[in-house]
């Protein structure tokens, strides 16, 4: 095993399917002549060339036309958005084409495209560049989605994207694309530092570590497990998860034991694991970037309070962002967003512990 960031597994799943697949392109902006806005596709033009990597006027929907009409004829795509917020003008495409080109063929015409780029929030880029987009697209039928953070899952889940028969929306984190790092003096794998200028530690002792000339492949539609826990089961995806395993890591000092359970997969949603864990806590606490209304938390409320009513020892809860857009200014976007102070906050409100 070695420690690779994620922006490198990405690059190795894409390097790796392409090797293996002839009829693996990408396409996007700047994703060729300048190695990717985040250099996820850093060195792919010169061993693929232009034909299998394309760079593409700033036209979401054009480019991602061009994907689903290759995609019908048997190419397998992987478009990159900037950024899921430019995926927007390109909705059209991946909600009314390439979701209902199975269903409407009967069956005759697959559209196996992948469509990835960052989601959530990345800072202090405000209202029309920090939204959530995992449960927009997990409400449409047709789409699997997928969300990851870890880089063991990002390249094992981008490998079986590109080689599903089906559309798969990728959703990964813009400010996480460069962890985890080492430190120099201490050689301490970290990621980023605190208000106080201290290390934050790895939220999990595999995180990052992805094994070597291996075809690593995790299938859709599971979820796993960060940290076990008895007393309160914590449920997330993206980069709440690592807020909620920081979270389990400060209640486990006041003898408060916390499961963190990763969906990785929004849609098919791994039910039954969370069904599971809430079966052996009797506590949820689900932690979700996205807006509060209508959106991941609410369907995970609702598996569980059908498969383990009987099993709650509290209401649900859950932690979210703001029903606001996003602000600018980083007082409030701290405000705005969930984080460990509040997720446990939220677990000792479900055990009745005073905080």
């Amino acid at each position: 095993m070695r420690r690779i960031t994620l922006r490198q597994a990405l690059r190795e799943a894409l390097q790796e399917e392409m090797r293996r697949d002839d009829l693996v392109c990408i396409m996007g902006e700047e994703v060729a002549e300048y190695n990717g806005a985040y250099k996820v596709s850093e060195g792919l033009l010169d061993e693929f060339g232009e034909r299998r990597v394309i760079d593409t006027p700033i036209a979401e929907l054009g480019f991602a036309s061009i994907g689903v009409g290759a995609a019908m004829n048997g190419i397998r795509p992987v478009v990159e958005f900037m950024t899921w917020n430019f995926a927007i003008l390109a909705f059209d495409q991946i909600v009314n084409n390439a979701a209902k080109t199975l269903s409407q063929s009967a069956g005759q015409v697959s559209c196996p495209i992948v469509f990835r780029g960052p989601s959530g929030s990345a800072g202090q880029l405000a209202q029309q560049h920090s939204q959530t987009f995992e449960s927009w697209m997990g409400n449409t039928p047709g789409l699997k989605v997928i969300s990851i953070v870890d880089p063991y899952d990002a390249k094992a889940l981008l490998k079986a994207a590109i080689r599903d028969p089906d559309p798969v929306c990728v959703m990964e984190s813009e400010v996480m694309y460069g962890y985890p790092m080492q430190d120099r003096i201490t050689g301490m794998w970290h990621l980023g530092k605190d208000k106080n200028g201290n290390l934050k530690p790895l939220p999990y002792d595999s995180y990052g570590e992805v094994p070597e000339n291996e075809d690593i492949i995790v299938p859709i539609g599971k979820a796993a497990i960060r940290r076990e826990g008895t007393d309160v089961t914590i449920v997330s995806y993206n980069k709440m998860v690592i807020e909620a395993c920081y979270a389990a890591m400060e209640l486990e000092k006041e003898g408060i034991s916390a499961e963190v359970i990763d969906l990785r997969s929004i849609r098919p949603l791994d039910a039954a694991t969370i069904v599971n864990s809430v079966k052996k806590t009797n506590r949820l606490v689900i932690v979700d970037e996205a807006w509060p209304m209508f959106g991941v938390a609410a369907e995970v409320a609702y598996e569980v309070q059908k498969y383990a009513f009987d099993y709650l020892d509290a209401p649900i809860t859950r932690v979210s962002g703001a029903d606001a857009s996003m602000p600018y200014a980083a007082a409030l976007v701290e405000a705005y967003l969930p984080n460990p102070a509040k997720i446990i906050k939220a677990v000792k409100s479900v055990m009745y512990v005073a905080s």
